[in-house]
């Protein structure tokens, strides 16, 4: 009997924001117990001092070349959770708009994750906190350390919560 062999998928994430959008590339075969790689991140900071149409400029440039860069299969994308403070929720919705559109432009799919769905994705358990989170993010990928800043640790995160349930979507 042939085997088949599964795909290998490379998925952007990203944790938006205006002052510091997290990033991490992972790559992983399709299906349960293939290997993952984490093959980059890091975070993309933008200038308080700067008006934000240039930030804005500033993050769609830095996404574009990440895109160039790492040519991912898909981006995941933290949706935007309901926040009391109006005004970060409005300059982090301005910060996803530019960001789905830098994906839209490089033709990939994008998905969009609850924090909630992230946490159950990782931990197994919607309701874990931040350092749950990172510590399972650390074991998974076997890393000596937590990946920092946490934007980044955030964003790869989303990145490996799209890698698992496209796992489960596609044949684990």
């Amino acid at each position: 009997m042939a085997t088949i062999a599964r795909p290998v998928l490379r998925v952007l994430g990203i944790d938006p924001g205006t002052a510091t959008t997290g990033f991490g590339v992972i790559e992983g075969q399709a299906g349960a117990g293939g290997e993952l790689r984490l093959l980059d991140y890091g975070a993309i900071r933008t200038s308080p001092a700067d008006p934000m149409p240039d930030r804005l400029v500033d993050l769609y440039a830095s996404l574009r070349e990440l895109l160039t860069l790492h040519r991912p299969q898909a981006m995941a994308v933290e949706e935007l959770f309901f926040s009391s403070n109006v005004t970060t929720a409005l300059t982090v919705g301005q910060a996803r708009g530019v960001i789905l559109l830098a994906g839209a432009q490089a033709g990939i799919p994008i998905a969009e994750y609850k924090p909630m769905q992230v946490k159950l994705a990782i931990t197994g358990y919607g309701g874990a906190d931040k350092r749950q989170v990172q510590e399972m993010l650390r074991l998974t990928l076997q890393l000596t350390e937590v990946p920092r800043p946490d934007d980044a640790a955030d964003a790869i995160a989303i990145a490996l919560c799209h890698l698992q349930t496209a796992r489960m979507v596609h044949g684990a």
